[in-house]
Parts: C-alpha cells; structure tokens; sequence
C-alpha cells in the first residue's frame, strides 16, 4: 500500500490532470489539519461571542466590549515575535498538539469561573486567561501555516490555501451564527466548554493524522540568539520590497475588521429584535461568509494569470464597502454589505500564495508568525480606538464607516506608490 509520504510526494510532483479541490483533500494529512482547522476556529467563535456578551452585560460599555475582542489580537504582539520561530526550531506537529492541550486546560479553568463571573475580579481574570490563549495561538498558526506549505506546493497550495480559507470562514461563521444561541441557552459557560473540547479534538487530529516530521531549521540557523533570530527574520520580510508590501495588502483587514470589533454595540444600536446575543452572532458572521463564498469564487473562477492584478481593487472594495454602513441602513441590508466587504477579502488568497512562494522553506514559520502577528496587533489596536470612539459618539455604525473609509484610501495609496516603484528602471 501506498504510505502517506509517498502519496504527497506525487502531488508535490504535479498531476497529469487539472488541479482540483479534489486532488487537494486527496492528501490525508491536509485533510486532518482541515478538520482540525474547522473544530478549533469554531470553538474560539463560541468564546469570543461569550466573553464579549458577557463583558457588554457586566459593564454596558462599548469600549470593554470592543476590548475584550481586542484581548484575541493584542497578544500576538509577543507571540508574532517572539514564539512564531517555535515552528522553525521544534518539530511543527509537536508544537501544535503542545498548544492544543495547552489551551484546552486554559479554556475550562475560564468555564469554572464564568459561573462566578461578575464585573470585578473574577471576569478581568477571565480575560487575563483569554489573553494567554490568544498568545498560543501565535506559533499553533505558524506551524499550520508551514506545514501546510510543506505538504502542498504549486496550484495545489493556491487550493489548498483556498480550502484553508474556507475551513476558517466555515467554522467563524458556524461558532459566530451559532455562539449567540449557544450563549442564550447555555450561558458563556457551555460555551467555553464547547471551545476546549475542540482544542482536544484537534490535538487528536494534528497527533494522529499528521506525519512527524524534524525541525525545519537545522542547528546552524538556530544557533544565534534569539533576539538576532527576530532581527533577521523581520529584516527578511520588510526588506524585500514585494514582500513588504503584500504583508501591507494583508494587515488592510484592519481596517475591514471593526464590525466583528463593534459587534455587540452595533447590534445594540441596530434594534434589529433578536436577543442580543444572536443579533451578536449573526454580525459577527456576516463577514466570515462572504469571505467563504469569495475564496471559493476565487480560487476556482479566476485565473492565476489575473489574481495579482484584483489585488488592489478588491482590496479597496472590501473596505470601502463598509461606508455604506454610515448611512444606517436595515439589519439585512447590514448584514449583507459586511457579507459583500468579506467577498473582497477574498484577495488576500493572492497575497497569501505570493507570499509563500517568496519565503524559504527554513524560514516559513517565523515568516507566517511576523506578518500574522503584525496584522492581529494592528487589528487589535484600532479596535480598542474604535471601542473608545463609539463609546464617545454613541454611533458604533459611523466609526465603522469611518474605518472602511481609511482602510480604502490606504489601499488606492499602496497600489499607486507600488505601480510608481515597479514603474522605475532598475539601474
């Protein structure tokens, strides 16, 4: 029989057939990351919902609420920098699984105290906790990222990377539409048990359907420091050109993101007549469902040849369509322009795939960890700006508008600065 390795091994080599999303879960170990991708993604869904519902119902402040959103980005600050390289230096199927368990302990310690929760100490140190979750999920993406890299190459991986989207989008939008009726009945606690059962279903499918394989590094680029192990690796992302400006492309879903940030005042102020919490939910997974149906489109309806070139303008149009937002349309009609701006971010396919192309293999995990990083600390902080505006002008859909506004110019900006750099003759 066939092994695992050899059956990859083929498709590295490329089929004598198109390329289909087939052939992509045709390999077993990029279906288990899949599967696990799913599970994982829509048990954080749950917890966000719960502990930014709970925080709103606690402190009634939009702020707080934005902050505790916040929480899941900020840590990736420390985590971008500083543990991503864990990918690299440690076999990257064991630091998965390590993280995996970790969190799962982490995540049932905050269901025992959501039972307690109240607006003093016992819920900031749920947040606390929240936080360290959050911080370990730096090095679990950048081992995914990596790994997905090593088992998939060619138009494989551009599927592949397509597939990965659609997992994320499927499970933030099943944890988000469903988190806010898990919530209502079960209470945050039923939720945040639901979250670390699926940290340990996806440490079973990392540890079980996935080969081991060494470390990516080998000792002598992991001998230097680690301060001069960060060092080189942002010298080698923001040193290129190309490459500084697709992570530039990626953190624009700053700027796109604020819905899911403002969810909860939003769905406040929208008086759409659901409990607030599905209302919640159903905000939250607008966007992710519009990026799914995008990814799919396109990957499969698009041709590699025009992907770089919708770069710019779909960017531009996932931000800009949230100004629509300022005009305080209808629940629906809120729902589906934050659907049409996560269609748009179906670029970030193309940034993806030119990315990894760029990187070496050696130097893929901290690579993933930078740019990731940067985009959840950027994503992170505006945030909290947003929080604190809509709690001033008491108009979460304005600063919504407001940011989709931003985060267009930047786009038409880095197109035209990048068309006039490549426009240059090289001397």
């Amino acid at each position: 029989m066939e092994s695992a390795a050899r059956r990859a091994a083929s498709f590295r080599l490329g089929p004598p057939v198109p390329v289909t999303f087939r052939s992509v879960f045709a390999v077993r170990e990029f279906r288990s990351l899949w599967l696990a991708q799913i599970l994982s993604v829509a048990g954080d869904q749950l917890a966000r919902v719960a502990m930014t519902v709970l925080v709103y119902d606690q402190t009634r402040s939009a702020f707080w609420a934005a902050a505790t959103y916040a929480v899941t980005l900020v840590p990736w600050i420390l985590g971008g920098l500083a543990l991503s390289g864990l990918a690299d230096r440690l076999p990257r199927r064991e630091v998965m699984v390590t993280c995996d368990v970790v969190r799962m302990v982490l995540v049932s310690v905050m269901a025992l105290l959501s039972e307690k929760a109240s607006a003093g100490i016992g819920l900031w140190l749920m947040v606390a906790l929240l936080f360290v979750v959050t911080l370990l999920d730096s090095p679990f993406k950048a081992a995914r990222s990596a790994m997905v890299a090593d088992i998939l190459t060619g138009e494989l991986y551009v599927l592949g990377v397509a597939a990965s989207q659609t997992a994320l989008q499927t499970g933030m939008v099943a944890g988000f539409a469903l988190g806010g009726i898990v919530v209502t009945a079960l209470h945050a606690s039923g939720a945040l048990v639901a979250d670390a059962a699926t940290f340990a279903a996806s440490a079973l499918l990392v540890r079980f359907g996935v080969l081991r394989r060494p470390a990516a590094a080998g000792a002598a680029e992991t001998a230097g420091s680690r301060l001069g192990e960060i060092a080189a690796g942002v010298r080698l992302v923001f040193g290129s050109r190309t490459l500084r400006t697709l992570v530039l492309y990626g953190w624009l879903v700053t700027f796109y993101i604020v819905p899911m940030g403002l969810a909860v005042p939003y769905a406040h102020s929208i008086r759409s007549g659901l409990p607030l919490a599905v209302a919640t939910g159903m905000i939250f997974a607008a966007g992710p469902f519009g990026t799914m149906v995008g990814a799919i489109a396109f990957s499969r309806f698009v041709p590699p040849r025009l992907r770089q070139r919708l770069l710019a303008p779909l960017a531009a149009a996932a931000c800009g369509a949230l100004i629509l937002l300022g005009f305080r349309l209808g629940f629906v009609a809120a729902l589906v322009i934050i659907a049409v701006s996560g269609a748009c971010a179906s670029y970030q396919l193309a940034a993806n795939s030119a990315f990894v192309a760029a990187i070496p293999p050696a130097r893929r995990g901290q690579a993933f960890g930078l740019a990731n990083g940067g985009m959840q600390v950027c994503q992170g902080l505006w945030i909290l700006l947003a929080g604190g505006l809509a709690s001033i002008t008491h108009s979460p859909s304005m600063i919504i508008a407001i940011s989709g506004g931003i985060g267009a110019a930047l786009a038409a900006t880095l197109a035209l600065v990048h068309h006039r750099k490549s426009a240059q003759p090289t001397r």
